[in-house]
């Protein structure tokens, strides 16, 4: 009997179009997580000398709402992911509106990364 089988692949491919999408869109929050950073704590440099101690406090307050993927060393990782894949605007948007956007209405331009092979049952 092909019904089965058939159902079957309709789930399958239902369940990994949604790992997919959840992916990328952890991946866009972090990529944001790493912007905030950089332009708040970092006031736009690369580094900062008080970044340190920022960041530790911020990845404390996370882990106590988020749980524990906002390690210090997480969050320095999201910075850096950030620094290497920043958010660059379309030549429509700037051509449309030369002011400058908010941070939250820029969509980071991030490659389509694979966060892991989640499999949900």
């Amino acid at each position: 009997m092909h019904l089965f089988e058939d159902i079957q692949q309709i789930l399958r491919q239902a369940q990994q179009n949604a790992s997919r999408s959840i992916n990328k869109t952890m991946v866009d929050a972090y990529g944001l997580v790493g912007k905030r950073i950089v332009e708040v704590e970092q006031q736009g440099e690369s580094r900062a000398a008080y970044g340190q101690s920022l960041i530790k406090n911020i990845s404390g307050q996370l882990q106590r709402e988020f749980g524990n993927g906002f390690s210090i060393v997480n969050l320095q990782n999201m910075r850096l992911f950030y620094l290497e894949y920043q958010i660059q605007q379309t030549p429509s948007v700037n051509l449309q509106n030369q002011e400058k956007l908010s941070y939250l209405s820029q969509k980071p331009v991030i490659p389509d990364f694979q966060l892991s092979s989640i499999s949900i049952s």
